[in-house]
């Protein structure tokens, strides 16, 4: 992280992640739309890395947990049989001075607009998105925009375990978008009213239900450390018993210092069997596990790993942030893991002349099947250099008029500044023996 003020550091990712299209404001020209963002070229090539690594990490490489892609709409009766229809609540005061809107549990008693201590009494706000779904706008066309992606993997157990043919203990994840009426969004995209999640609900014997919940911290803990965060920058912090939500037998957070203080990047919660008793309640559908083994029926409690997609794009971003000093210029570098950055590879010709262009457009050829790549032509070589340290690009790959001859092109490490001739035959072996693509 940056030596500078941590009260800069934000402000210095806001304007990098503009200036070099990874976040824009949502609707700027008509003036903006409060609290949400676009994800510019790059911002969306790192929004997907991120999603993918967590995929890999969670589906991919285990043969326990199966993937799903559930609606985002969805009917009152899912919500009601949740709980989110009475408890998905936040307190909301009004100021009656400025009548500024506030989460009583996120001020001290203060407008932190007006400063003053005239507010109403709070009353519960619910965070859903109500909408209507069909053409005649009634009780029945009731629908609501999911608060979180949780829900349809519970009410889809059933028809995954008939047709994974897991068994307890296994897991069902999903990355989605989910929406929250946010009374006070802010600190950048750390809270919207728009967002993506990356939920995995893992479904365990009752027994088992502990050891499994502290597992799942530890692995949910060490991916943001693999994947370049400092373990300075982390911590767990387990919830009080005062502090669960009502479900819960037991919640540690993941926690990543961002500029404010120590902020929840991923919650893991021992759900117990709160979820699947709830919905076959309210269903009259069994959500249960038959062993043949042990001939015993029973429902599985629930570990689920929760995390903001879009959190951990805007950690990654404020660990990678350094300046530093290169030829006595400070430099701006995103030390990006090789995985999460939005261009693994840069090709870099050293001019526009057709005939290093065409050595050039044979290396991307070469490159492209396998990673992201980046082609720039534009400006003077150093300057080229410094664009894509900034935007987090690991390797650049310059083609010179010596590559006419000796087929050879030069690789640029971002971080050591290093460069190394190699020969454009043995570069695809070279990058893999020097990274650990995904």
């Amino acid at each position: 992280m940056s030596t500078t003020p941590e009260t800069t550091l934000l402000e210095k990712v806001t304007s990098l992640c503009k200036r070099r299209g990874f976040i824009f404001p949502s609707a700027e020209i008509y003036g903006g739309f409060r609290s949400t963002y676009d994800y510019g070229p790059l911002g969306a090539l790192m929004l997907r890395n991120v999603k993918n690594a967590w995929w890999k990490s969670m589906v991919q490489m285990r043969d326990d947990i199966v993937g799903i892609d559930a609606a985002i709409l969805s009917p009152p009766a899912i919500w009601a049989a949740s709980g989110h229809l009475e408890t998905f609540t936040d307190p909301l005061v009004d100021c009656k001075n400025c009548h500024e809107r506030w989460r009583e549990d996120k001020i001290d008693g203060v407008c932190p607009k007006c400063g003053s201590t005239e507010l109403t009494e709070a009353r519960a706000f619910n965070l859903m998105f109500k909408t209507q779904a069909g053409p005649v706008a009634d009780e029945g066309a009731t629908a609501y925009l999911r608060p979180e992606t949780a829900q349809g993997m519970f009410t889809n157990f059933s028809n995954v375990l008939s047709t994974s043919r897991k068994k307890p203990p296994f897991g069902i994840a999903q990355i989605g978008k989910s929406f929250r009426n946010e009374i006070t969004p802010g600190n950048y995209v750390f809270r919207t009213r728009e967002f993506e999640q990356m939920e995995m609900e893992y479904f365990v014997p009752p027994a088992d239900a502990e050891e499994w919940y502290r597992y799942w911290i530890q692995q949910r803990y060490q991916w943001y450390l693999d994947l370049g965060i400092p373990a300075d920058q982390l911590r767990l912090l387990e919830h009080d018993a005062a502090d669960l939500s009502h479900y819960s037998k037991g919640t540690t957070d993941v926690e990543y210092l961002f500029p404010w203080g120590f902020d929840e990047l991923e919650g893991i919660a021992n759900r117990g069997d709160y979820d699947l008793s709830a919905h076959t309640a309210a269903s009259g559908v069994k959500l249960e596990y038959f062993d043949q083994g042990t001939n015993e029926r029973y429902t599985p409690w629930v570990i689920e790993p929760a995390a903001g997609a879009t959190r951990a794009m805007m950690a990654f971003l404020l660990s990678a942030y350094h300046e530093d000093e290169v030829e006595g210029e400070v430099r701006t570098v995103l030390r990006l893991n090789w995985n999460l950055a939005p261009y693994q590879i840069a090709v870099l010709p050293l001019s526009k002349k057709p005939e290093l262009e065409s050595v050039s457009r044979e290396v991307l050829a070469k490159l492209q099947p396998h990673f992201m790549v980046d082609y720039d032509v534009t400006q003077s070589i150093g300057k080229r250099y410094r664009r894509q340290d900034e935007v987090g690009t690991p390797l650049c790959i310059t083609v010179d008029f010596d590559s006419l001859e000796d087929r050879a092109v030069t690789i640029r490490d971002r971080d050591t500044t290093e460069q190394t001739r190699i020969k454009i035959d043995d570069l695809l072996h070279e990058i893999w023996n020097r990274t650990t693509p995904a």
